[in-house]
Protein backbone atom coordinates (compact mmCIF):
# COMPACT_ATOMS: atom_id res chain seq x y z
CA UNK A 1 0.00 0.00 0.00
CA UNK A 2 1.13 3.37 -0.36
CA UNK A 3 -0.65 5.08 2.25
CA UNK A 4 0.73 6.31 5.35
CA UNK A 5 1.82 8.63 8.12
CA UNK A 6 5.07 11.07 8.19
CA UNK A 7 5.53 12.84 11.27
CA UNK A 8 7.54 16.12 9.47
CA UNK A 9 4.40 18.48 7.90
CA UNK A 10 3.04 18.51 11.61
CA UNK A 11 5.60 17.98 13.78
CA UNK A 12 8.68 18.95 12.40
CA UNK A 13 11.50 17.49 15.32
CA UNK A 14 9.63 17.60 17.93
CA UNK A 15 8.77 14.06 18.04
CA UNK A 16 9.68 11.20 20.48
CA UNK A 17 8.36 7.74 20.88
CA UNK A 18 5.26 8.49 22.85
CA UNK A 19 4.14 10.44 19.94
CA UNK A 20 5.15 7.72 17.40
CA UNK A 21 3.28 5.06 19.72
CA UNK A 22 0.01 6.70 19.87
CA UNK A 23 -0.05 7.68 16.23
CA UNK A 24 0.24 3.87 15.96
CA UNK A 25 -2.76 3.52 18.22
CA UNK A 26 -4.80 6.25 16.57
CA UNK A 27 -4.53 4.74 13.39
CA UNK A 28 -5.96 1.83 14.17
CA UNK A 29 -8.77 3.14 16.28
CA UNK A 30 -9.42 5.64 14.18
CA UNK A 31 -10.30 3.08 11.14
CA UNK A 32 -7.63 4.29 9.10
CA UNK A 33 -5.60 1.39 9.82
CA UNK A 34 -8.01 -0.92 8.44
CA UNK A 35 -8.74 0.73 5.17
CA UNK A 36 -5.22 0.67 4.17
CA UNK A 37 -3.05 3.18 5.86
CA UNK A 38 -0.10 1.02 7.08
CA UNK A 39 3.04 2.76 7.48
CA UNK A 40 4.32 5.28 10.54
CA UNK A 41 7.21 7.10 9.49
CA UNK A 42 9.47 9.03 11.32
CA UNK A 43 11.39 12.09 9.95
CA UNK A 44 14.21 13.98 10.67
CA UNK A 45 15.76 14.48 14.11
CA UNK A 46 15.34 10.91 15.59
CA UNK A 47 19.07 10.52 16.31
CA UNK A 48 21.56 11.74 18.63
CA UNK A 49 24.27 14.79 16.97
CA UNK A 50 26.97 12.28 16.87
CA UNK A 51 27.40 8.27 15.85
CA UNK A 52 28.91 5.99 18.29
CA UNK A 53 32.14 4.51 19.17
CA UNK A 54 31.28 2.02 16.51
CA UNK A 55 29.91 4.03 13.82
CA UNK A 56 26.52 3.00 14.28
CA UNK A 57 23.65 5.25 14.15
CA UNK A 58 22.15 5.98 17.69
CA UNK A 59 18.66 6.69 18.31
CA UNK A 60 18.40 9.86 20.40
CA UNK A 61 18.43 8.77 24.17
CA UNK A 62 16.11 11.78 25.66
CA UNK A 63 13.16 10.97 22.80
CA UNK A 64 13.88 7.41 21.76
CA UNK A 65 14.81 5.85 25.41
CA UNK A 66 13.80 2.78 24.05
CA UNK A 67 15.43 2.50 21.39
CA UNK A 68 14.15 2.51 18.06
CA UNK A 69 13.87 -1.67 17.57
CA UNK A 70 11.50 -2.03 20.75
CA UNK A 71 9.28 1.07 19.09
CA UNK A 72 9.52 -1.07 15.60
CA UNK A 73 8.19 -4.06 17.29
CA UNK A 74 5.37 -1.88 19.07
CA UNK A 75 4.35 -0.98 15.66
CA UNK A 76 4.27 -4.41 14.01
CA UNK A 77 2.20 -5.24 16.76
CA UNK A 78 -0.41 -3.20 15.56
CA UNK A 79 -0.55 -4.33 11.91
CA UNK A 80 1.69 -1.81 11.15
CA UNK A 81 4.82 -0.73 9.37
CA UNK A 82 7.68 1.52 10.44
CA UNK A 83 9.63 4.10 8.29
CA UNK A 84 12.70 5.89 9.35
CA UNK A 85 14.49 9.10 7.88
CA UNK A 86 18.17 9.40 6.84
CA UNK A 87 19.93 11.82 4.51
CA UNK A 88 22.68 11.41 1.47
CA UNK A 89 24.70 13.67 2.74
CA UNK A 90 26.92 14.48 6.30
CA UNK A 91 24.25 15.65 8.14
CA UNK A 92 20.49 15.77 7.97
CA UNK A 93 18.43 18.54 6.79
CA UNK A 94 17.51 19.33 10.15
CA UNK A 95 21.92 19.11 11.37
CA UNK A 96 21.14 17.40 14.50
CA UNK A 97 22.22 13.76 13.36
CA UNK A 98 24.74 12.41 10.64
CA UNK A 99 23.42 11.77 7.43
CA UNK A 100 24.37 8.79 5.65
CA UNK A 101 26.69 9.32 3.10
CA UNK A 102 29.48 7.19 3.46
CA UNK A 103 27.83 5.01 6.13
CA UNK A 104 25.49 3.46 2.97
CA UNK A 105 26.02 -0.33 4.18
CA UNK A 106 26.41 -0.25 8.17
CA UNK A 107 23.12 2.23 8.29
CA UNK A 108 21.30 -0.23 5.95
CA UNK A 109 21.74 -3.21 8.36
CA UNK A 110 21.27 -1.44 11.30
CA UNK A 111 17.53 -0.29 10.16
CA UNK A 112 17.25 -4.02 9.11
CA UNK A 113 17.96 -4.98 12.55
CA UNK A 114 15.67 -2.51 14.04
CA UNK A 115 13.32 -3.83 11.82
CA UNK A 116 12.56 -1.02 9.61
CA UNK A 117 10.29 -1.39 6.79
CA UNK A 118 10.92 2.14 4.73
CA UNK A 119 13.46 4.65 4.17
CA UNK A 120 13.04 8.17 3.36
CA UNK A 121 16.40 9.63 2.28
CA UNK A 122 16.85 12.81 1.43
CA UNK A 123 19.68 15.39 -0.02
CA UNK A 124 20.66 17.82 2.20
CA UNK A 125 24.45 18.86 3.23
CA UNK A 126 26.24 16.12 0.30
CA UNK A 127 29.53 16.23 -0.78
CA UNK A 128 28.31 17.81 -4.38
CA UNK A 129 28.49 15.13 -6.01
CA UNK A 130 25.46 14.02 -8.27
CA UNK A 131 22.50 12.11 -6.78
CA UNK A 132 22.46 9.74 -9.11
CA UNK A 133 26.19 8.60 -7.94
CA UNK A 134 24.94 8.20 -4.22
CA UNK A 135 21.55 7.06 -4.37
CA UNK A 136 22.17 3.87 -5.89
CA UNK A 137 24.83 3.29 -3.10
CA UNK A 138 22.26 3.03 -0.43
CA UNK A 139 19.71 0.99 -2.73
CA UNK A 140 22.36 -1.17 -3.00
CA UNK A 141 22.94 -1.08 0.39
CA UNK A 142 19.18 -1.83 1.56
CA UNK A 143 19.02 -4.66 -0.83
CA UNK A 144 22.55 -5.93 1.25
CA UNK A 145 20.90 -5.89 4.61
CA UNK A 146 18.36 -8.73 4.28
CA UNK A 147 15.06 -7.32 4.21
CA UNK A 148 12.78 -5.57 2.23
CA UNK A 149 12.77 -1.98 2.95
CA UNK A 150 10.79 0.87 0.80
CA UNK A 151 13.50 2.96 -0.82
CA UNK A 152 11.94 6.41 -0.84
CA UNK A 153 14.00 9.20 -2.84
CA UNK A 154 14.02 12.87 -1.67
CA UNK A 155 16.47 14.72 -3.91
CA UNK A 156 13.26 17.37 -4.42
CA UNK A 157 12.91 16.68 -7.98
CA UNK A 158 16.38 18.25 -8.76
CA UNK A 159 17.86 15.86 -11.38
CA UNK A 160 14.67 14.86 -12.92
CA UNK A 161 14.41 11.47 -10.60
CA UNK A 162 11.46 10.30 -12.48
CA UNK A 163 13.81 9.16 -15.79
CA UNK A 164 16.46 7.18 -13.34
CA UNK A 165 15.38 6.71 -10.36
CA UNK A 166 13.10 3.34 -10.75
CA UNK A 167 15.99 1.13 -11.43
CA UNK A 168 17.25 1.58 -8.12
CA UNK A 169 14.03 2.72 -5.69
CA UNK A 170 10.18 2.82 -4.94
CA UNK A 171 9.19 6.03 -5.43
CA UNK A 172 11.24 9.60 -5.59
CA UNK A 173 10.10 13.03 -4.91
CA UNK A 174 9.24 15.26 -7.79
CA UNK A 175 9.37 18.83 -5.91
CA UNK A 176 10.56 20.87 -3.26
CA UNK A 177 8.88 20.68 0.17
CA UNK A 178 5.16 21.40 0.64
CA UNK A 179 3.80 23.91 2.26
CA UNK A 180 0.04 24.12 3.61
CA UNK A 181 -0.39 26.59 1.48
CA UNK A 182 -3.19 26.87 -1.70
CA UNK A 183 -0.23 28.10 -3.70
CA UNK A 184 2.43 25.69 -2.75
CA UNK A 185 -0.14 22.47 -3.59
CA UNK A 186 -1.04 23.80 -6.64
CA UNK A 187 2.57 24.12 -7.81
CA UNK A 188 3.27 20.89 -6.68
CA UNK A 189 0.96 19.38 -8.78
CA UNK A 190 1.78 21.03 -11.74
CA UNK A 191 5.28 20.16 -11.26
CA UNK A 192 4.46 16.43 -10.58
CA UNK A 193 2.09 16.18 -13.40
CA UNK A 194 4.69 16.61 -16.17
CA UNK A 195 6.87 13.08 -15.08
CA UNK A 196 2.96 11.42 -15.20
CA UNK A 197 4.47 8.71 -17.93
CA UNK A 198 7.31 7.33 -16.00
CA UNK A 199 5.14 6.41 -13.23
CA UNK A 200 3.74 2.75 -12.52
CA UNK A 201 4.03 -0.24 -10.21
CA UNK A 202 6.74 -0.44 -8.11
CA UNK A 203 7.80 3.25 -8.97
CA UNK A 204 5.91 5.95 -8.43
CA UNK A 205 6.39 9.63 -8.68
CA UNK A 206 6.11 11.71 -5.32
CA UNK A 207 4.66 15.60 -5.38
CA UNK A 208 5.33 15.34 -1.35
CA UNK A 209 3.08 14.66 2.06
CA UNK A 210 -0.51 15.72 1.95
CA UNK A 211 -1.03 18.70 4.40
CA UNK A 212 -4.50 17.86 4.71
CA UNK A 213 -5.66 18.34 8.61
CA UNK A 214 -2.87 20.72 8.88
CA UNK A 215 -5.21 24.06 9.13
CA UNK A 216 -3.58 26.14 6.26
CA UNK A 217 -6.45 25.57 3.46
CA UNK A 218 -10.13 25.11 3.36
CA UNK A 219 -11.70 21.48 3.35
CA UNK A 220 -12.79 22.24 0.10
CA UNK A 221 -8.50 22.84 -1.29
CA UNK A 222 -7.94 19.76 1.07
CA UNK A 223 -10.73 17.67 -1.21
CA UNK A 224 -8.71 18.75 -4.24
CA UNK A 225 -5.20 18.28 -2.51
CA UNK A 226 -6.03 14.73 -1.48
CA UNK A 227 -8.26 13.93 -4.98
CA UNK A 228 -5.45 15.28 -7.16
CA UNK A 229 -2.92 13.24 -4.77
CA UNK A 230 -5.19 9.98 -5.42
CA UNK A 231 -5.77 10.39 -9.09
CA UNK A 232 -2.18 10.87 -9.71
CA UNK A 233 -0.98 7.79 -7.98
CA UNK A 234 0.89 9.78 -5.77
CA UNK A 235 2.08 8.30 -2.03
CA UNK A 236 -0.57 9.30 0.10
CA UNK A 237 1.17 10.46 3.35
CA UNK A 238 -0.52 11.57 6.20
CA UNK A 239 1.16 14.77 7.49
CA UNK A 240 -1.18 16.15 10.15
CA UNK A 241 -1.71 14.36 13.84
CA UNK A 242 -3.76 11.59 14.15
CA UNK A 243 -4.35 11.90 17.57
CA UNK A 244 -6.46 14.93 17.27
CA UNK A 245 -8.42 14.97 14.00
CA UNK A 246 -11.92 16.13 13.81
CA UNK A 247 -14.12 14.73 11.43
CA UNK A 248 -13.71 16.26 8.31
CA UNK A 249 -10.26 15.52 8.23
CA UNK A 250 -11.26 11.58 8.91
CA UNK A 251 -13.51 11.63 6.34
CA UNK A 252 -11.35 13.21 3.69
CA UNK A 253 -8.91 11.06 4.77
CA UNK A 254 -10.80 8.25 4.82
CA UNK A 255 -12.63 7.77 1.64
CA UNK A 256 -12.56 4.65 0.33
CA UNK A 257 -13.38 5.33 -3.07
CA UNK A 258 -11.02 7.95 -3.44
CA UNK A 259 -8.42 5.60 -1.78
CA UNK A 260 -9.25 2.51 -4.09
CA UNK A 261 -8.25 5.24 -7.35
CA UNK A 262 -4.75 5.62 -6.11
CA UNK A 263 -3.76 1.77 -4.89
CA UNK A 264 -5.55 0.69 -8.55
CA UNK A 265 -3.29 -2.62 -10.00
CA UNK A 266 -2.53 -0.62 -13.23
CA UNK A 267 -0.79 1.79 -11.57
CA UNK A 268 -0.94 4.38 -14.75
CA UNK A 269 -1.11 8.06 -13.11
CA UNK A 270 -3.74 9.91 -14.15
CA UNK A 271 -2.76 13.25 -15.41
CA UNK A 272 -4.24 17.04 -16.32
CA UNK A 273 -6.11 16.47 -19.70
CA UNK A 274 -7.89 19.63 -20.15
CA UNK A 275 -7.04 23.00 -19.15
CA UNK A 276 -9.40 26.33 -19.93
CA UNK A 277 -7.98 29.01 -18.00
CA UNK A 278 -7.97 28.30 -14.06
CA UNK A 279 -10.67 25.12 -15.46
CA UNK A 280 -8.78 21.67 -15.42
CA UNK A 281 -10.22 18.00 -16.08
CA UNK A 282 -7.78 15.71 -14.73
CA UNK A 283 -8.36 11.85 -15.81
CA UNK A 284 -6.35 8.69 -16.26
CA UNK A 285 -7.38 4.78 -16.63
CA UNK A 286 -8.70 2.15 -14.15
CA UNK A 287 -7.70 -1.39 -14.17
CA UNK A 288 -11.85 -2.61 -14.81
CA UNK A 289 -11.61 -0.33 -17.85
CA UNK A 290 -13.64 2.50 -15.82
CA UNK A 291 -12.15 6.36 -15.97
CA UNK A 292 -12.02 8.35 -12.87
CA UNK A 293 -12.03 12.48 -13.47
CA UNK A 294 -11.68 15.14 -11.46
CA UNK A 295 -12.76 18.27 -12.29
CA UNK A 296 -11.05 21.38 -10.94
CA UNK A 297 -12.11 25.33 -10.15
CA UNK A 298 -8.75 26.58 -9.39
CA UNK A 299 -9.83 30.22 -10.27
CA UNK A 300 -10.88 33.35 -7.99
CA UNK A 301 -14.98 33.10 -8.40
CA UNK A 302 -17.77 30.17 -9.51
CA UNK A 303 -17.62 28.44 -12.49
CA UNK A 304 -18.85 25.66 -14.08
CA UNK A 305 -16.00 22.95 -15.49
CA UNK A 306 -16.87 20.88 -18.23
CA UNK A 307 -15.26 17.50 -19.46
CA UNK A 308 -16.19 15.99 -23.01
CA UNK A 309 -16.17 12.22 -23.68
CA UNK A 310 -12.96 13.26 -26.33
CA UNK A 311 -10.81 14.88 -23.27
CA UNK A 312 -10.75 12.03 -21.57
CA UNK A 313 -10.72 9.19 -23.69
CA UNK A 314 -14.13 7.93 -24.72
CA UNK A 315 -15.93 7.44 -27.83
CA UNK A 316 -18.35 10.03 -28.39
CA UNK A 317 -21.09 7.81 -28.07
CA UNK A 318 -20.50 6.26 -24.85
CA UNK A 319 -23.19 6.30 -22.17
CA UNK A 320 -21.66 5.75 -18.19
CA UNK A 321 -22.74 6.28 -15.22
CA UNK A 322 -20.93 8.81 -12.96
CA UNK A 323 -20.10 8.20 -9.45
CA UNK A 324 -19.43 11.34 -7.33
CA UNK A 325 -16.81 9.56 -4.58
CA UNK A 326 -17.54 12.61 -2.07
CA UNK A 327 -20.91 12.56 -2.79
CA UNK A 328 -20.94 8.99 -2.96
CA UNK A 329 -24.15 9.02 -5.20
CA UNK A 330 -23.89 7.74 -8.77
CA UNK A 331 -25.85 9.48 -11.60
CA UNK A 332 -27.08 7.17 -14.27
CA UNK A 333 -26.86 7.20 -18.06
CA UNK A 334 -24.50 10.45 -18.87
CA UNK A 335 -23.62 10.62 -22.37
CA UNK A 336 -21.17 13.32 -24.21
CA UNK A 337 -19.87 15.25 -20.98
CA UNK A 338 -19.74 15.75 -18.14
CA UNK A 339 -19.80 18.72 -15.97
CA UNK A 340 -19.99 20.44 -12.34
CA UNK A 341 -20.88 23.93 -10.93
CA UNK A 342 -17.76 24.47 -8.66
CA UNK A 343 -17.43 27.13 -6.20
CA UNK A 344 -13.68 28.90 -6.08
CA UNK A 345 -10.89 26.06 -5.63
CA UNK A 346 -13.44 23.38 -4.93
CA UNK A 347 -13.47 19.93 -7.18
CA UNK A 348 -15.27 17.10 -8.08
CA UNK A 349 -14.30 13.77 -8.16
CA UNK A 350 -16.00 11.01 -10.15
CA UNK A 351 -15.27 7.33 -11.62
CA UNK A 352 -17.15 7.29 -15.06
CA UNK A 353 -18.35 3.59 -15.94
CA UNK A 354 -19.11 2.96 -19.34
CA UNK A 355 -22.51 1.05 -19.78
Amino acid sequence: MLVRWNSWNHFHCQIGEKLIRETADAMVSSGLAAIGYEYINLDDCWGELNRDSQGNLVPKASTFPSGIKALADYVHSKGLKLGIYSDAGTRTCSGTMPGSLGHEEQDAKTFASWGIDYLKYDNCNNDGTSPKERYPKMSQALLNSGRSIFFSLCEWGQEDPATWAAEIGNSWRTTGDIEDKWESMTSRADQNDKWASYAGPGGWNDPDMLEVGNGGMTTEEYRAHFSIWAIAKAPLLIGCDIRAMDNVTLELLGNEEVIAVNQDKLGVQGKKVKKDGDLEVWAGPLSDGKVPVVLWNRGPSNARVFANWSDIGLKSTTVISARDLWEQSTESLVDGQLSADLESHASRMYVLTPQ
